[in-house]
């Protein structure tokens, strides 16, 4: 049976906030969380960015789901201090972790004052974060000198096993490339027959058999309006194509992109909708796809009611 996760979103609520949720979320159904890591909001609405790895130490005593993040390792979060926060969380939690490892927004990325590399570069760097953060984790020191280094790196604390290292990647073109390396792919919720290549590209290029995870965008509210108005609110800067997106590094800078977006504009981005029965409808056609995990993110504001409704109408019919 597939999971379906709760999106726990650092952009747009605190901390403190994420606990509630998270706490709800278990308590309606969710059978697993699953987290954002942002140094900046898209947009000054949005307005946070807790710390990924310091909120999942408390959630993860508060909740006793698995739970999963996506971050990019890079002079923000270097892969060997990364690998640390990895084995401290499984050592406080073991068998509760799996991590997503992509290649960086400039939005989170560019604060450090390193150049910000093309995507090639990145696509470089993130390869060899793999690769120390799992060699870490299995007890080897590690020296590297590449895109990133590391000069005989040993983790004293070590979970008895390795959590799941998953690849993020939302082109064909990118799945295709992590089929080869990573342990599973998470990827977003594209228009179906898009996201159908995308999963096929991960599994032709040597993915067959590994886990897929799915970021489904949503907007629900109790109103077909509200859904609308909400989505508009939040995620009107988040729409763009993902070349777009990586190299925007400031969230004024999404705002003016966002500038002649209408509400009608987000459906190719974010299921949209007052109706359960649709929704469940949209992620039934995800789940056909084979996929091992859904992770909802209802991008509006309006979490408590989300939670409510999607743990009685919903989740119980997936």
């Amino acid at each position: 049976m597939a999971q379906i996760a709760y999106h726990a979103s650092h952009e747009q609520f605190s901390p403190s906030e994420l606990l509630s949720h998270a706490q709800m979320a278990e308590e309606a159904g969710f059978t697993a969380i699953h987290s954002s890591d942002h140094f900046q909001p898209w947009s000054e609405r949005q307005g946070e960015s807790g710390h990924v790895f310091s909120w999942l130490g408390a959630a993860m005593q508060a909740c006793k789901l698995p739970f999963g993040l996506i971050c990019a390792p890079g002079p923000r979060h270097h892969p060997a201090v990364t690998a640390q926060a990895i084995a401290t969380l499984t050592d406080l939690s073991p068998e509760r972790l799996w991590v997503a490892l992509g290649s960086g927004e400039a939005i989170n990325e560019r604060i450090t004052g390193q150049p910000w590399p093309s995507k090639a570069i990145r696509n470089e760097r993130l390869l060899e974060s793999f690769h120390i953060i799992r060699r870490l984790l299995d007890g080897e020191t590690v020296t590297c000198h590449g895109r990133v280094c590391t000069d005989e790196a040993r983790l004293y604390t070590r979970p008895p096993k390795r959590p799941l290292l998953l690849g993020a990647a939302i082109t064909e073109e990118t799945a295709h490339w992590m089929g080869s390396w990573a342990e599973g792919l998470l990827t977003i919720n594209h228009p179906l027959e898009k996201l159908e290549r995308v999963i096929k590209q991960f599994r032709v290029g040597g993915g067959d058999g590994k886990p897929v995870f799915v970021k489904v965008q949503i907007s629900y509210s109790r109103s077909e309006s509200a859904a609308y108005a909400g989505a508009f609110d939040q995620w009107r800067t988040n729409i763009f194509d993902s070349s777009v997106l990586a190299d925007l590094w400031k969230p004024e800078q999404f705002e003016a992109l966002a500038k002649f977006i209408e509400p009608k504009d987000l459906e190719q981005a974010v299921n949209i909708s007052s109706d359960p029965r649709q929704h469940e409808v949209w992620l039934k056609s995800y789940l056909a796809l084979g996929v091992d995990c859904l992770i909802l993110h209802n991008v509006n504001r309006e979490q408590a009611a989300f939670i409510e409704d999607f743990g009685r109408a919903v989740l119980p019919k997936l």
